[in-house]
């Protein structure tokens, strides 16, 4: 109880400080318990390392390490340089003081131009939480990691890297509307300096990671079975590898609940396995029809927001591509870029609850189809 309780006040502190990141900072909490990846994907500017060092802060003990990948990133620049003093003697030992191997909270800005150099190190790190190099094998004492990019990969080998990272969740700028508050939020973080902030021991989390396990998963454990062949059948690939580590995350939300029993609305976690954009949707459109005949009133916050698409929205988005269609000159690119936009927004409409705001969406979209079939 108590060790939660720390948890829940690091987590309300830090989105005090950050208005309009609640969603990535409870995704965040959900992970810190289920002993689970992370992946941030947004452009740069949009807060993600800082609300990372701000959740190392709260850590008592523990050690933040962060560091922006490019492409010629060695081994030492991570894990630290081979210790000299050792070398001399012939042993192959790594100086780790201050690197990736003693940190808590790992952050990994542009994780995607790892190269192959740190590629395989990276994959068993994050996988197994272990440091192997030449006869070194070290347990790591990573409570998570956090990798971040703004774009998913196309490289094959790459897609592995994606794969460590269960959770997937997207960054963008916070909402017109909440400009004010991010900018009294983030002066008043520039400037203050006095305050102390929440804390929680690294050993609390642990204690919280195994109480996460043992969370009696029974009663959704069918329902969680046919959403998984339900997502499989959609297009969306859930191995039985995922399959299994998603049990974590559904876990770590009734935790955070302070229940030992998982309830149909901790499926809501769900919506974040995605592996592309088009996906995110289609998700939240499955996850949130199974979730809202849920009316436990200790369902977790984050599962009470609906983001089916809204008809309006995405009618005006079918306007505003209609007219950037009906420009003079178009390039090549540019009409493939609204063709493609619009095959995104034909996905969502497919997720529109209402069948009359529905139709005529579907109306709309197929008119437009047959204006840029005919100028083709």
């Amino acid at each position: 109880m108590e060790n939660i309780e720390q948890l829940n006040t690091v987590l309300a502190y830090t989105k005090g400080a950050f208005v309009g990141k609640n969603e990535i900072i409870d995704l965040l909490g959900i992970g810190l318990i289920a002993g689970e990846n992370a992946f941030l994907m947004g452009p740069p500017g949009t807060a993600k390392s800082a609300i990372i060092r701000m959740l190392s802060t709260c850590i008592e003990g523990g050690k933040n390490f962060e560091y922006l990948l490019t492409r010629f990133t060695e081994p030492n620049e991570i894990f630290g340089p081979f210790d000299i003093r050792k070398l001399k003697e012939g042993e192959l030992i790594t100086n780790t003081e201050g690197m990736l191997p003693e940190a808590s909270m790992i952050f990994l800005d542009e994780i995607f131009n790892a190269n192959s150099a740190i590629l395989n190190s990276l994959l068993m790190t994050l996988n197994e939480k272990i440091f192997r190099r030449g006869k070194e094998t070290r347990k790591l004492p990573a409570l998570m990691f956090v990798g971040a990019s703004n774009i998913l990969p196309e490289d094959e080998a790459l897609n592995a890297l994606l794969d460590r990272f269960l959770l997937r969740i997207k960054c963008n700028y916070v909402d017109p509307d909440l400009l004010e508050e991010v900018l009294l939020a983030g002066w008043k973080l520039e400037n203050e300096t006095s305050t102390t902030p929440p804390s929680i021991t690294p050993e609390a989390i642990k204690m919280l990671q195994k109480q996460c396990k043992m969370v009696d998963l029974s009663e959704i454990r069918k329902q969680y079975i046919d959403l998984v062949h339900n997502l499989r059948n959609t297009g969306i690939k859930v191995s039985d590898r995922r399959a299994v580590k998603i049990q974590n995350l559904i876990a770590a939300s009734a935790v955070i609940c302070n229940r030992d029993k998982a309830i149909t609305s901790d499926l809501w976690v769900l919506k974040y396995i995605w592996d592309t954009e088009e996906q995110i949707e289609i998700l939240a459109g499955i996850i949130d029809n199974v979730i809202e005949k849920d009316h436990t009133p200790q369902a977790h916050p984050q599962a009470l927001l609906n983001k089916i698409p809204n008809a309006e929205e995405l009618a005006k988005e079918v306007l505003l591509l209609e007219t950037k269609w009906a420009e003079i000159g178009l390039s090549f690119e540019a009409q493939n870029i609204i063709k493609d936009k619009l095959r995104y927004v034909q996905t969502r409409c497919n997720w529109v609850k209402n069948p009359e705001h529905k139709q005529h969406l579907q109306t709309q979209i197929e008119a437009l189809w047959h204006k840029i079939l005919q100028t083709i």
